[in-house]
């Protein structure tokens, strides 16, 4: 199951967020989403468990959690976008 973690701390690590979530189960990868020109945090991240009973136990008790000072928003993520079919004017 792919999740999506959403109003992360700036400061949190990908080795963090990955002890959070293996409280719950087996985590496959931990992807904090950066800046491409800063190389920052820009405050999301996805964590991909293979079991998706883990992944959804993660996500209940995880979502609204205070971590640093930030409550987490946890969800299972959506299909990306096929960047292709989008129509810009």
């Amino acid at each position: 199951m792919n999740i999506y973690v959403g109003n992360l701390p700036f400061e949190l690590s990908e080795d963090d967020l990955r002890k959070a979530f293996e409280s719950y189960g087996e985590v496959s990868t931990v992807k904090i989403v950066t800046d491409r020109y800063s190389g920052k945090s820009r405050g999301f991240a996805f964590v991909e468990m293979p079991d998706d009973t883990q992944g959804q136990e993660a996500i209940d008790q995880l979502n609204g959690k205070d971590l640093n000072g930030r409550s987490l928003r946890i969800s299972k993520a959506r299909p990306r976008d096929d960047r292709n079919n989008r129509n810009f004017r």
